[in-house]
């Protein structure tokens, strides 16, 4: 049976005779332009040459801006009417909105009218500007007069592309106060103050934007996602004309840029969600980035999908490419990010600095030549350090001169040379850290402490590695202002750090300390009312006190606070914990096996029954999590319930 048409696809809308032109006029006038399009393509299949009908078609798509059939439309308009140097116009400004730059200039130079001469050479700058090619833009703009508020709007936009930020926001200032109030032009004036890093001001046009979208347009529905709180999608407003005038998408996703730039991912993500509602079909290339970006952390294959999904749209938002790359690295895709790197070596030129580039291609090399890829890093740091005296040097001779705007400067100017350095760092010490070679690892640290001793990624990694070679009460000196700093949000702390914190407080004979610190981790944990969202934290940090028991032989008490970590275990066996608890398992299951210790019945007991109740609650609970779709056959991911049943059998051939 071959595929098989749903019974109600082919029903065209209803239209008595003599009334379409009414009708589709009715629809556009109402922006309802889907509806026209869908009566303008079926009357299209009874006269494929109607100009009429092919005119208001590239009009209707044009508008809900479909750009890739508009420019498909007036191209076959322009081939129908060579002569009507209108359709080429518009056959223009719909291949420059689909990306097709190319061909938008070839079509340029076929429009003859001298009329159009202006405007012509205006969409001949656009293209220049949206192609990077900012002289050749300014070049085109010269040879025109537009009004002096357009001009200026332009003008604005070339200073901003090299990034001459201050001059480009008094064009747009200027411009303003000619014109009155536009949302575009406030939305310019706070892209200035973002890229210039004042994000207070920036924070301050956004607000305005958006109050008066919500004032003057409350049929957007401004943050009606999920008013109710039940998770359902509100219905799309569609990509109207009035939508774009109000600059509302632009205006949330650069409020979700700052706040995702301020670690304030909560926020971020309200930003995206507050956006007028549309469907993951309508969304812009820009929104659909964000969104990627900020459901990373809880949904990494549905942002995997999308990232990957832009980056095969021309054009992508620039980000797309390096963020892409940096998150396979993250997620120790190293083959994928290589494969992305050798396919986009035009966009590697054009989207990312030389340092970004040299230090991924290091972390990538590092998995198949350790040697190399330390060396590499090793020029790296070079660089960065020197960077870092220079600016250390600036910022003394800034306060001797008492030249406080200078100060301000080279202070922002070593914070971002120091976040630079920090991951070269990182990558250089995770070497030695995968060979477990801590020692090692500890004398790069020691080596970088002059310019990041103050840095919280270096402070933590410092204590990671005095844990790992035993130095607890060096560990808690790196660990405990940490912790203290973040009282008032335990939860918002990675799991581990507690857990280590608790675990060198034990080796150390502070047991109160992390009994108290227990206590208030209990506490938190108490007060989450979003039940759909588990908590870990208590449940781990006992996982790893359990670990230690048994790593130093204690099986039996180890295990059984490991079983009781778990508890309720339809709340608390997840794919982290299941991961930690199953490898004591392991150790014990090994350590019985070379008949090293005895269990008791009672432990066999509690262990056998442990895992009956993990069969039970792990069926739909997969063991390891792979964000890329298709990277492992079906055969390879097991369950919990899986494992559970596994280690069962073997536990009763070790009792018997």
């Amino acid at each position: 049976g071959g595929r098989r048409v749903a019974a109600g696809s082919m029903v065209p809308p209803q239209v008595r005779e003599g009334e379409m032109t009414r009708v589709v006029y009715n629809h556009i006038m109402a922006h309802q332009y889907d509806q026209a399009v869908k009566i303008l393509n079926n009357e299209l299949q009874n006269f494929p040459t109607s100009r009429c009908c092919l005119s208001l078609l590239g009009y209707c798509y044009y508008h809900m801006q479909d750009f890739q059939n508009a420019q498909q439309i007036y191209g076959q308009l322009t081939q129908a009417c060579p002569d009507s140097d209108e359709y080429k116009i518009y056959h223009v400004q719909s291949l420059m909105k689909a990306g097709l730059y190319e061909d938008a200039l070839q079509v340029c130079t076929m429009v003859e009218n001298p009329d159009f001469g202006e405007r012509v050479m205006l969409l001949q700058a656009a293209i220049s500007y949206e192609q990077d090619e900012v002289q050749l833009a300014r070049s085109f703009l010269d040879q025109c007069s537009p009004q002096a508020e357009e001009r200026q709007v332009f003008e604005g936009a070339l200073f901003w592309k090299e990034k001459r930020h201050a001059e480009a926001m008094k064009q747009f200032t200027e411009a303003m106060n000619t014109v009155g109030y536009q949302p575009d032009l406030a939305y310019n004036v706070a892209l200035c103050y973002y890229s210039t890093k004042q994000y207070g001001p920036a924070l301050k046009h956004i607000a305005e934007i958006i109050e008066r979208g919500v004032r003057d347009h409350p049929e957007l529905s401004v943050g009606a996602f999920d008013e109710g709180g039940c998770g359902l999608q509100a219905r799309s407003v569609g990509n109207t004309a009035v939508l774009r005038e109000t600059a509302l998408v632009e205006a949330f996703n650069l409020k979700a840029a700052i706040e995702y730039m301020m670690k304030n991912q909560e926020a971020a993500r309200d930003a995206l969600n507050d956006m007028p509602p549309r469907d993951e079909s309508e969304l812009d290339a820009v929104t659909l980035h964000n969104q990627a970006l900020v459901e990373m952390d809880d949904k990494p294959t549905e942002g995997f999908r999308k990232l990957n999904f832009l980056l095969g749209q021309h054009p992508s938002p620039p980000e797309t490419f390096v963020n892409l790359l940096v998150l396979y690295c993250k997620y120790s895709y190293y083959d994928l990010a290589a494969d992305i790197l050798a396919e986009n070596a035009d966009l590697t030129y054009k989207n990312m600095n030389t340092q970004d580039y040299e230090f991924l291609d290091a972390l990538i090399l590092a998995q198949s030549s350790a040697e190399e890829a330390y060396r590499r890093f090793d020029e790296l740091s070079a660089k960065h350090i020197e960077a870092l005296r220079r600016g250390t040097k600036n910022i003394q001779d800034a306060r001797k001169q008492r030249d406080q705007a200078a100060v301000k400067k080279h202070l922002n100017d070593f914070d971002e040379a120091l976040s630079k350095y920090i991951p070269v760092l990182m990558g250089q010490a995770k070497i030695y850290w995968d060979m477990e070679h801590y020692s090692m690892v500890e004398k790069i640290f020691r080596q970088s402490a002059e310019f990041c001793s103050e840095d919280e990624s270096w402070k933590l990694n410092v204590a990671h590695i005095f844990f790992m070679q035993e130095k607890f009460k060096e560990c808690i000196r790196y660990y405990e202002p940490f912790v203290r700093k973040h009282n008032d949000n335990l939860l918002g702390i990675t799991a581990i750090i507690l857990a280590n914190l608790c675990v060198a407080y034990v080796m150390t004979s502070a047991n109160e300390e992390a009994e108290e610190l227990m206590r208030l981790v209990e506490k938190e944990e108490e007060k989450v009312m979003d039940l759909t969202k588990p908590v870990y934290h208590l449940c781990i940090i006992n996982l790893v006190i359990g670990t230690l028991y048994c790593a130093k032989g204690n099986f039996e008490f180890g295990i059984s606070r490991i079983i009781k970590s778990l508890e309720p275990y339809d709340r608390k066996i997840g794919v982290d914990t299941w991961y930690y608890a199953k490898r004591c398992f392991l150790a014990l299951g090994e350590t019985l096996g070379k008949n090293m210790i005895l269990l008791k019945d009672e432990a066999f007991d509690d262990i056998i029954n442990f895992f009956d109740s993990a069969a039970q609650v792990g069926k739909g609970i997969q063991t390891t999590m792979d964000p890329v779709d298709g990277r492992e056959g079906a055969e390879t991911k097991r369950t919990v319930a899986q494992e559970a049943r596994l280690l069962k059998k073997f536990f009763l051939k070790m009792r018997d």
